[in-house]
């Protein structure tokens, strides 16, 4: 059987290094489009025998050019997604909303099989939110667009590469006292990069009747017990204090001035809301793909690289008999 041929944007984060490895294990052949291949082409070209796996370098906003990569698609991935607006264009409603409205036309113009699409969970509680309604936005554009579409809405998505454990555990690492917004109640279900590899795949294989799936791991864990749980595979303890809104708001207007933000004033309205499923679409679960694994399981085999001591911690080993008598 001819492998098929699949158009994946934003193949260089943690989801899409994990999906191109999951892809090309089982006979798909990759297209993967970065902004710069100089900076990302080495990276991508690994996660992949030669012959599976091709890099365009590609702007986003360069429509002429990335249509010639749809010649020869069966299916197209999208990944691209930010979480704070820049001054380069990076703004909520160009990424999250016109260039997936873009894809959409395209997958529609040389009839793909199938379109793919990673979204974001909670977005239509968070009505105050520009990144959720630039997310809501986008997906009515793919729908109106391209009948053939899937959109996962993952919780936290988390993995030894990501932005989230790893840089609360470096926070964690070096802060004496750490902030709780909304005293640590928000509710997260943070699925494993794997688990949602594996969901990816099943859709592009398989196929799905489903428009929305809400992507989810195994439990429900509040931000504060995140932290608590971050600090006791780091081996810390810290002060973990919950601040008032008024001072929430002033440490957001600080922190977004920085290039790479901690927090933003967008970010701290979307954490007012749970991020677990509205019980108004399908969850992964649902579809026969529950997720299998485990937050501080999966955080453990990593974390010890933000312990002193490192892989050779105390925590870690135990020795606590040695130099006894037998």
């Amino acid at each position: 059987m001819k492998a098929k041929n699949c158009l994946i944007f934003g193949g260089s984060g943690q989801i899409g290094a994990n999906l191109i490895r999951k892809l090309t294990r089982n006979n798909v052949k990759v297209t993967v489009v970065t902004r710069n291949i100089h900076q990302k082409g080495l990276r991508i070209k690994t996660q992949a025998n030669a012959g599976y796996i091709e890099i365009k370098e590609a702007n986003i906003y360069d429509q002429n050019k990335i249509e010639k990569l749809f010649s020869d698609a069966d299916f197209c991935i999208n990944l691209v997604g930010i979480l704070y607006e820049s001054k380069k264009g990076n703004t909520f409603q160009n990424i999250h909303s016109v260039f997936p409205s873009l894809l959409a036309k395209l997958c529609r113009k040389y009839n793909l099989e199938h379109f793919l699409h990673i979204s974001a969970l909670g977005i239509n509680e968070a009505s105050d939110s520009k990144y959720a309604i630039s997310k809501l936005e986008g997906e009515k554009n793919i729908f109106k667009n391209f009948s053939k579409s899937t959109i996962l809405r993952p919780s936290v998505v988390f993995s030894n590469s990501d932005n989230f454990s790893t840089q609360f555990m470096t926070l964690l690492n070096r802060l004496p006292i750490f902030p709780l917004y909304y005293s640590g109640k928000t509710k997260f279900m943070p699925i494993h990069c794997t688990d949602l590899t594996n969901i990816i795949y099943h859709l592009i294989s398989k196929g799905s009747e489903t428009k929305i799936i809400e992507c989810v791991g195994p439990e429900i864990l509040t931000f504060k017990e995140i932290l608590e749980i971050l600090l006791n595979l780091i081996n810390k303890k810290r002060l973990l204090l919950p601040f008032p809104l008024a001072i929430a708001k002033l440490s957001a207007k600080f922190f977004q001035l920085f290039p790479k933000p901690l927090l933003t004033e967008d970010q701290l309205r979307l954490l007012k809301h749970d991020n677990i499923p509205s019980g108004k679409y399908k969850t992964n679960s649902d579809i026969g793909l529950p997720s299998k694994l485990y937050f501080k399981d999966e955080v453990k085999k990593y974390s010890y690289m933000w312990r002193d001591g490192g892989e050779f911690s105390t925590e870690k080993y135990n020795f606590g008999d040695i130099g006894k008598k037998s």
